[in-house]
């Protein structure tokens, strides 16, 4: 149920605003969250409602929220079941369209009735019917009976056919993500998803059901880090293709319904092109910070040291950034790596991993774990700001540190590159010895420290604030919220469409899995 909160009068010029957030804002940190609240914070005469999918409901809120949201709705996504029964006649009466949702999953097919039978599950979803339908032994069978079309490939491995344990398996995970459908649309002025997949499910069930305008925003891009999660062991070859043939017609059904699609880099417009997006609906909007919140640090510690902040994550791969600080440490002995940042439920089994690995590689005296800070701190207390990220859209973390004056080492993925520009040095991701040697050059020059950083800083100031990305939103919901023609955002950055660069990203390539 919404939480109602106190709320201050907004202006006349209001717009009511549902923002759908997933496993971020207001109850997880992170980049993401920073934005939402940032967001929020910077549109005070806007109402917002937020609807934020959770894993279990009842999750710790770690954001103080402003007084301009005005109700904050949770929506388990893993916690218990819905109630509800469908008898026989009922099950007889509506398992045709559950049928037709699995045979839209053909990977042979094009998915051209994959939206149809989606917007069928959430008028079930909406009487209550959908969640003990999937619930039930025929919606097993349905699935294996559709199974050796949906999996089957023309290239690669045949995943084979799917198993009645598989099938089970596969159903219960739909039920949890097609959860959010269950959500009775509320009558807003438009619907902010700040991501596609699960988030998109309300947006779509508003636009069907009240035409109300969705804007999305990509941070990450979903179906990339979807395709980077599902690793061969985490299920059966069948139930993987499967899942992610879903996440892969649910992505492109979000974009191809949103009205306006604002990524945060330009990086991600070629993944958006590359699922099939109109590219006069992608408005770029680059995240921007409050250079007063990060002024340029002063000093050096005493001790070589790289510092990384961020949260203790797989797509943070801190595997392979221990890995080029062994290397760093065999050329510097004295030197130091101080890892700032909270470790999220789920997450303490990669933390420990990590933990254990800096002892096999002898370097665990020379590294700290030291949880959660002031990311001011955490820049300050290194001479090189590193990032070794698999996935990043336009990461937070590089901007602060480029703000507060500190040389930049990243891995070279997502929007980074247009952030970092020429103020810092980009690597190849997994690649333990390009990242070694970068921070070793660093480590090494002073002079190269010093005049990166002021660059870093300089460019911060010219280019990417908040003011200037959050001031591009308030454009977009005064379009959207009031109906006038859709049209361009001043200052959003132009985006590169030609064939070369979406090779380069690898969007296609990924997409034909």
């Amino acid at each position: 149920m919404p939480v109602t909160l106190p709320a201050e009068a907004p202006s006349g010029d209001a717009v009511d605003v549902t923002l759908v957030t997933e496993g971020t804002y207001p109850f997880a940190i992170g980049g993401v969250s920073v934005w939402c609240d940032g967001l929020l914070r910077a549109l005070p005469g806007h109402r917002f409602h937020v609807l934020a999918l959770t894993a279990t409901g009842h999750e710790k809120r770690n954001w103080q929220l402003p007084p301009n949201v005005v109700a904050l709705e949770p929506v388990a996504l893993w916690g218990e079941r819905p109630r509800g029964k469908v008898g026989r006649t009922m099950r007889r009466e509506f398992l045709p369209v559950l049928q037709r949702f699995f045979a839209s999953l053909d990977v042979q097919g094009e998915g051209l009735d994959f939206t149809a039978s989606l917007r069928g599950l959430w008028e079930l979803a909406h009487e209550g019917l959908l969640a003990p339908l999937l619930g039930s032994r025929q919606a097993v069978e349905a699935l294996v009976e559709s199974a050796p079309t949906v999996v089957r490939r023309d290239h690669g491995e045949d995943p084979g056919a799917m198993s009645v344990a598989d099938a089970t398996a596969v159903v219960s995970q739909l039920e949890h993500f097609l959860r959010p459908l269950a959500v009775s649309p509320r009558a807003s002025d438009l619907y902010h998803a700040v991501a596609n997949g699960l988030g998109a499910l309300p947006a779509l069930a508003a636009k069907w059901s009240l035409g109300t305008p969705f804007l999305l925003t990509e941070h990450g891009i979903y179906l990339r880090e979807r395709y980077l999660a599902a690793r061969p062991g985490t299920a059966s070859a069948s139930a993987r293709a499967l899942l992610l043939r879903f996440f892969k017609l649910l992505v492109q059904t979000g974009y191809e319904h949103a009205d306006v699609i604002a990524p945060c880099c330009s990086y991600n417009s070629q993944w958006e092109l590359a699922c099939g997006t109109d590219r006069g609906r992608i408005e770029p909007v680059l995240n921007g910070i409050d250079p007063a919140r990060f002024p340029e640090v002063t000093g050096e510690p005493e001790v070589p040291t790289l510092s990384w902040i961020g949260r203790v994550d797989p797509l943070k791969d801190l595997e392979t950034l221990l890995r080029a600080f062994a290397l760093v440490h065999e050329v510097i002995p004295e030197s130091r790596l101080r890892l700032f940042g909270p470790t999220p439920e789920g997450n303490e089994a990669y933390h420990e991993r990590c933990v254990r690995l800096s002892g096999q590689l002898g370097v665990a005296p020379a590294v700290t774990f030291e949880g959660p800070s002031a990311p001011l701190d955490a820049y300050r207390a290194g001479h090189v700001v590193v990032l070794s990220s698999i996935s990043e859209a336009f990461p937070y973390t590089v901007l602060e540190a480029m703000a507060a004056g500190r040389p930049v080492v990243a891995t070279d993925v997502g929007g980074v590159a247009e952030a970092v520009g020429d103020a810092g040095l980009l690597v190849t991701p997994r690649d333990p010895p390009a990242l070694a040697a970068a921070c070793l050059r660093l480590l090494g020059d002073k002079a190269q420290r010093q005049a990166l950083g002021g660059i870093a800083r300089l460019r911060v100031l010219s280019r990417f604030t908040a003011d200037r990305s959050f001031g591009a939103y308030g454009s977009i919901y005064g379009r959207l919220g009031d109906g006038r023609p859709l049209g361009r955002v001043g200052g959003a950055s132009s985006i590169d469409l030609t064939e070369d660069l979406l090779a380069r990203t690898g969007a296609r390539e990924e997409l034909r899995a």
